[in-house]
């Protein structure tokens, strides 16, 4: 079998298997290019992100049913834009632009685009002007989300206006001759009424799909690909106590059974009870190859008196790589290693270089992995959201109360932890952690929040305890509520409860006299705080 390198195994995708169902959406940078992806996933159809300049014979040979082109930060006029392949227009197959993309697609074919004399931002009421079945069941005015500071001003005498709206004369619009759209407004955001009816009528209505798509297909589907692909090699799995990597390993032991070796890097960043859970499950359950390493000593050494959030991440994937390794040359006939990275993690971390999406933040496990590390990559989760990958474990027999833990973030509590990372400044974070999930658990709130977790602030405040005047630690609390994890908004969680933390944490949690709660959604504010 000839090898290939990390860098090409991380850039192919699993799902390119054939579906008899599938959208395209073209990935102009927008930060929610795929949560559109996630929202025609909810119609039980397969939905891909692909690159915005996709070649017409590439998009041939996936056959879609439909091509969605997404938003983006940019002009289309600008020198250097963002623009698709022209031929895509004279496919004959369903275009659906959002915004960047409408403008897109319009200029396309004939219209102009320019600067918006009243640029719109956030809510703005849309009222339908014409029928067609791309707004069926909707209202004839609705609130939808508006972000842009262009618009199509002179719309072409090809295209008829199905929506406007007070600053936005063509907010929806359609061709009359070829099955093109285009909407000013962003449908796949909550914010926008209606907006998954809307999604939901050009994939059936305008694109054909049936909605046949189903998580036990992609499993058949992916312990074919596994097989076919490791042969009677070993794969070695990393696990972090996560869901992610705890469905990796599970879709990989149904797929190749005692081929499979896992190692848990113990390093010292980890949550309450993390190892002895990953050690009862793994080795229990699934009586899978455990290899744990304790390594919490070179981790600590390693971040001595670092500070940035970043160089940490950094310093953490590059350390956890070296132990890994050091660990894997252990196993024999070991040529493969599996990774949970998911849809937003590449995403997120621009794994894409050339494409036009900006870095938010890096991921450890998706752009960490040096090319000297001697593995082929599977990554059979990179198409999966983190719904999907929950929905995925239970079908695979993971317990519900591993496939429901808050998601844990790869460097751990060291970007939890902002400022220098110590083992006494990691006790207090994981104390005051533990505290609040078990609070949220017996107040019957974890499963009705997405995450929830504690931040030790770089920080002191003054308090008084007892007569004695304190200089001590802050700590923040964050809990959010999402079905998508791309857009997240704060958890409203009663004020008795809060106030029950706050008081258990403050007495219990040596070195802490403040606590305070996080109200930021997201965006503005990334979920985590590093």
């Amino acid at each position: 079998m000839a090898k290939r390198s990390a860098s090409q195994n991380r850039s192919e995708s699993p799902l390119a298997e054939p579906h008899e169902e599938r959208i395209l959406v073209l990935d102009f940078g927008s930060q929610t290019a795929q949560l559109i992806a996630r929202r025609v996933r909810d119609q039980n159809v397969f939905c891909q992100l692909v690159r915005h300049d996709l070649s017409v014979d590439r998009i041939r040979e996936l056959n879609p049913r439909g091509l969605i082109l997404s938003g983006g930060p940019a002009s289309v006029y600008a020198p250097g834009a963002p623009l698709p392949d022209p031929g895509i227009f004279d496919l004959g197959l369903p275009i659906l632009g959002i915004c960047y993309g409408m403008q897109a697609a319009c200029r396309a074919e004939g219209c102009e685009v320019l600067p918006s004399p009243s640029r719109e931002f956030g809510f703005t009421p849309c009222r339908r002007v014409a029928a067609d079945p791309l707004l069926e069941g909707l209202p004839n005015e609705w609130t939808a989300w508006m972000s842009h500071g262009d618009h199509v001003q002179n719309l072409s005498a090809h295209f008829q206006v199905l929506a406007t709206t007070s600053n936005c004369p063509n907010a929806a619009v359609r061709h009359l001759a070829k099955p093109i759209y285009g909407l000013q407004f962003h449908p796949e955001v909550t914010h926008t009424q209606h907006g998954e009816q809307l999604l939901a009528n050009f994939v059936k209505n305008i694109c054909g799909c049936r909605g046949a798509w189903r998580m036990s297909s992609f499993i058949d589907q992916q312990v074919h690909t596994i097989r076919e692909r490791v042969g009677d090699s070993r794969v070695i799995c990393g696990l972090s106590g996560g869901v992610d990597s705890s469905v990796t390993a599970a879709l990989l032991f149904r797929a190749i059974g005692a081929q499979l070796s896992c190692i848990f890097v113990d390093n010292g960043l980890l949550r309450s009870g993390e190892k002895e859970q990953v050690r009862a499950e793994f080795s229990g359950h699934f009586q899978t190859d455990l290899h744990v390493v304790d390594a919490r000593e070179r981790f600590l050494a390693e971040l001595a008196g670092v500070s940035d959030p970043q160089q940490k991440r950094k310093i953490i994937g590059r350390v956890f790589i070296e132990v890994f390794r050091d660990e894997a040359r252990s196993i024999k006939d070991a040529h493969f290693l599996a990774q949970g990275t998911l849809y937003p993690d590449v995403i997120e971390s621009g794994a894409n270089p050339d494409g036009p999406a900006a870095t938010i933040k890096s991921h450890h496990n998706v752009g960490g992995l040096p090319e000297e590390l001697g593995f082929e990559l599977i990554e059979p989760l990179r198409d999966l959201f983190k719904d999907e990958v929950r929905r995925m474990g239970l079908e695979l027999g993971l317990p519900e109360k591993l496939i429901w833990r808050h998601p844990f973030p790869g460097p751990g509590l060291a970007v939890r932890c902002l400022g220098a990372v110590t083992e006494t400044r990691l006790a207090t974070l994981r104390a005051v952690d533990a505290i609040f999930i078990e609070e949220l658990e017996n107040a019957g709130l974890y499963r009705e929040v997405q995450q929830a977790f504690a931040v030790l602030l770089p920080l002191q405040t003054v308090g008084v305890m007892g007569d004695s005047r304190t200089y001590e630690d802050v700590v923040a609390l964050r809990a959010v509520n999402t079905d998508n994890f791309m857009t997240a908004d704060w958890s409203r969680l009663p004020y008795d409860l809060l106030q029950r933390i706050s008081t258990r944490v403050i007495n219990s949690v040596r070195g802490v006299n403040r606590c305070v709660y996080d109200v930021s959604s997201k965006p503005p504010s990334t979920i985590e705080w590093e």
